[in-house]
C-alpha cells in the first residue's frame, strides 16, 4: 500500500521553519512584545495626559458610546454594570499607539541603513592587501610562459 501523499502546504512549512528567519523572526517578536510595553506607557502615562491637558483634560479612554445597557460616567462602570459600549477612545489610544511605534520604527530602520551605508564606505576605503609571496610568484611564472607563448588554457 502507498502512503500517502504530504500536502504542499506541510512541505512548504518544513522549509520555512528549517530556514534562519525563523529565528530572527522569533527575536524580533520577543523584541516587539517588550517594546510594545515602552510604547503602552510612553502613550498612557507621557502623551495621553498631556493631550489630555492641551484639551481641556479629555481622557481619550474614557470616549465611549453606549449602545445597550445603563449609562455610566466612565467605561469601567459602564463595562461593569454589563453595558455594550462602542470604545471610541480606547481605538484612538491603539491608532495612537500604532502611529508612535510606526514612526520609531521609521527612525530606527534610517538610522539603521545610514550606519549600514558608513560600513560599506569604509569597506570600500580599504585597500587590497598585498599579494603575497606566493602570488607574485605564481604571477611571474604567468608573465613568463605568456612571454614564450605557452597557453595556460
Amino acid at each position: 500500500m502507498k502512503a500517502p501523499r504530504t500536502p504542499g502546504w506541510i512541505i512548504d512549512f518544513q522549509k520555512f521553519i528549517s530556514r534562519g528567519n525563523v529565528a530572527g523572526l522569533a527575536v524580533a517578536v520577543v523584541i516587539g512584545a517588550a517594546f510594545s510595553g515602552i510604547v503602552n506607557s510612553a502613550v498612557k502615562d507621557i502623551l495621553t495626559p498631556i493631550i489630555g491637558a492641551l484639551t481641556g483634560g479629555v481622557d481619550f479612554s474614557n470616549i465611549f458610546v453606549t449602545l445597550k445597557g445603563p449609562v455610566k460616567a466612565t467605561l469601567a462602570e459602564a463595562q461593569k454594570a454589563g453595558a455594550v459600549t462602542v470604545n471610541i477612545g480606547l481605538f484612538l489610544n491603539a491608532v495612537f499607539q500604532f502611529l508612535v511605534v510606526s514612526f520609531f520604527i521609521f527612525w530606527v530602520s534610517r538610522i539603521a541603513a545610514k550606519l549600514h551605508r558608513k560600513e560599506e564606505k569604509i569597506e570600500e576605503a580599504k585597500p587590497e592587501p598585498a599579494p603575497t609571496r606566493e602570488e607574485v610568484l605564481l604571477s611571474e611564472i604567468r608573465d613568463l610562459l605568456a612571454a614564450r607563448g605557452v597557453s595556460h588554457e
